[in-house]
């Protein structure tokens, strides 16, 4: 069981993350609290997708002339999932903070449970 766990360790840190991330966004009342949880649950992701990619042993896949073997290079398509995944989780993170501060200047809290209340009086 050590050795499973240690041969998928990046898988299990991801796991980890994402539990941490999930429990952070039920759990916590406060609207920047919750964004942060999903950054986390995003991290998670991209750490998983870029270890599924990565070979022990094999290089970056960039051909260079004159090379004999073209087994060695890790698979570049999770690498570009992941890049292509942050600029999507960078973009949704700086929209929710941006509505999160909307929120807050329109109702005053970012407490859920008071800004579910202040919302009803309106």
């Amino acid at each position: 069981m050590p050795q499973l766990v240690a041969q998928n360790r990046f898988a299990v840190v991801a796991v980890i993350l994402f539990g941490i991330g999930l429990l952070n966004m039920m759990l916590q009342q406060n609207l920047v609290k919750k964004v942060i949880g999903l950054s986390i649950m995003d991290s998670a992701i991209f750490m998983l997708l870029a270890s599924l990619g990565y070979i022990e042993g094999h290089g970056a896949p960039i051909v260079e002339e004159g090379a004999a073997n073209a087994s060695l290079y890790i698979n570049p398509i999770p690498s570009g999932l992941v890049l292509t995944g942050i600029v999507v989780s960078v973009s949704v993170t700086a929209f929710s903070l941006a509505l999160v501060q909307r929120i807050y200047q329109r109702y005053g809290t970012v407490e859920l449970p008071e800004l579910l209340e202040r919302a009803k009086k309106e």
